[in-house]
C-alpha cells in the first residue's frame, strides 16, 4: 500500500466520500470496495491524492464502514469519520468538522466512486487555487451527455455563477455541457463558515455541498473553475455494466503508462 512521502503537504487534507450502499450494483458491498483493475475504487482516488501530496485524508464513511476500514489498515495518514445519516453530501462534510478545525489549511471534497481521478488534476487545482487565494475552486468536465450531473453555470463575464442539479435544472440549464464532477478544493475556514448556513434542498431534501461555492460567491468570496478533466475520467460507476466500462479504461490507462 502506498505510504505518505517526505513531501506530503500537511495544509492539504483530502475528504473522501465513500458512505454509499451502491444499491444498483447487485451487492451488500459498500459501493466504494467493488474493485477496478484490480483494487476497491476508492483506494485510486486515494492513491491519487497521495501522489499529490496530500499531507491527511478523511475517508467519510457509511455502509459497511467496518469494511472500509480494514481495508486501509495501516494507513497512518487515514482518519475516518461516520455518517450515520445519509443526508447529503453537505452533510457528509459537515460531520467532519471537529476533525477538519483541527487541521485548517485548504481541503479537498472528493467522491470515492472516481478512480479514474488524476493527481496532476488535484495538482493543478490546488495551484490554481492558492495563486487566486479562493474559497474554492473547482475542476469541470464539458461531456457530450451531461444528464445526471450537476451543470456549472457562469455569468456574463464567463466567472462561476452556480453549480445547479440535474433535478433543479431550468431547460436551457439541463443544456449545459460543462459539468461538476465532484473535484472541489476549499479554504477550510471559509468552507466550514458557509457548512453553518447551508439549507436542505427543498426539492433533493438534502444538504447538497454544490450549494457551497454559490454561497461563497454571494457573500463576495473568490470562487475558481478549472475546466481541465477530460470526459472519461468521470464517468459514472452505479452498476455492475458501467463499473466494466470504468475498469477497461482504467486498465487500458495503466498499460500506456507501463508502456511509456
Amino acid at each position: 500500500m502506498t505510504q505518505p512521502t517526505s513531501h506530503d503537504d500537511p495544509r492539504t487534507t483530502a475528504v473522501i466520500l465513500a458512505a454509499g450502499k451502491g444499491t444498483r450494483m447487485g451487492s451488500d458491498l459498500p459501493k466504494v470496495l467493488h474493485e477496478v483493475a484490480g483494487r476497491p475504487m476508492v483506494h485510486w482516488v486515494v492513491d491519487a491524492c497521495r501522489a499529490a501530496g496530500v499531507g491527511r485524508i478523511i475517508l467519510v464513511i457509511g455502509h459497511r464502514g467496518d469494511l472500509v476500514r480494514a481495508s486501509f489498515e495501516g494507513g497512518e495518514d487515514i482518519a475516518f469519520v461516520e455518517q450515520t445519516e445519509q443526508l447529503g453530501t453537505g452533510h457528509a462534510v459537515e460531520v467532519c468538522r471537529d476533525t477538519l478545525s483541527s487541521i485548517g489549511g485548504d481541503a479537498f471534497v472528493l467522491a470515492g466512486d472516481g478512480p479514474l481521478i488524476r493527481t496532476s488534476t488535484l495538482q493543478s487545482m490546488l495551484r490554481t487555487h492558492r495563486g487566486a487565494h479562493a474559497a474554492a475552486t473547482l475542476a469541470t468536465a464539458v461531456i457530450d451527455d451531461p444528464t445526471g450531473y450537476g451543470r456549472i453555470v457562469r455569468d456574463a463575464s464567463g466567472r462561476f455563477d452556480s453549480i445547479v442539479e440535474q433535478k433543479n435544472a431550468s431547460p436551457e440549464q439541463a443544456a449545459i455541457r460543462e459539468v461538476y464532477p465532484s473535484y472541489a478544493c476549499f479554504d477550510v475556514p471559509a468552507l466550514l463558515d458557509t457548512l453553518t448556513d447551508l439549507p436542505r434542498d427543498p426539492v433533493g431534501g438534502e444538504y447538497y455541498l454544490t450549494e457551497v461555492p454559490a454561497m461563497m460567491r454571494r457573500s463576495g468570496r473568490c470562487v475558481e473553475l478549472l475546466a481541465e478533466v477530460p470526459a472519461e475520467d468521470i464517468l459514472s460507476i452505479n452498476t455492475p455494466d458501467q463499473l466494466a466500462e470504468v475498469d477497461t479504461v482504467l486498465r487500458g490507462r495503466l498499460q500506456m503508462e507501463a508502456a511509456t
